[in-house]
């Protein structure tokens, strides 16, 4: 689940950094009936505000009143749910990065010693995250040893482990 905000991509149009750190505010600007927002970043070395386009001269009438209400509050949900649209990172040639922004909760359970265990992984948001590294931190092994036992046929998905997933998986780990 996410703990915070991710930071964007993005080079600073100020100084030479990749970052930027979303404020959670908007920019909304009305030229006669059409309206432009934007999503307001800081650079996470000088400070200088970047702004992220997320409406382009678009009527007033063409946005849903409570969308628009959330964008006058700053509302930081539709922040996040701004971020993660694919459209606004195409628009704005931009990527996400989730380290240090999400936290594994196991619901506190604990693990049985069984043979095996079945696991089912829900995300509370879209976050690309790496399978190994959820199962060793989850388990309590190192990576080595979850990547050992994917060879050695003892972790087993319907999915593949290597690479990035940001969407429900499960598997089953055999001891």
């Amino acid at each position: 689940m996410p703990t915070c905000l991710p930071l964007v991509r993005r080079r600073c149009h100020a100084c030479a950094s990749e970052r930027l750190r979303p404020s959670g505010k908007f920019r909304v600007n009305a030229n006669h009936k059409l309206l432009d927002v934007w999503l307001l970043a800081l650079c996470t070395t000088c400070g200088e505000t970047a702004k992220l386009t997320v409406l382009e001269r678009m009527t007033v009438r063409s946005i849903r009143p409570d969308v628009l209400d959330r964008l006058h509050d700053n509302d930081p949900g539709l922040t996040a749910e701004l971020l993660q649209d694919p459209a606004v990172q195409r628009r704005n040639r931009i990527d996400l990065d989730w380290d240090n922004a999400w936290r594994l909760d196991t619901g506190g359970s604990d693990h049985p010693d069984g043979d095996t265990i079945d696991v089912a992984v829900r995300f509370a948001a879209r976050i690309p995250v790496r399978p190994v590294r959820l199962i060793a931190d989850g388990c309590g092994l190192s990576r080595a040893e979850v990547e050992r036992l994917i060879t050695e046929g003892k972790v087993v998905s319907a999915v593949r482990l290597s690479g990035k997933l940001s969407g429900d998986f499960t598997f089953t780990l055999k001891r």
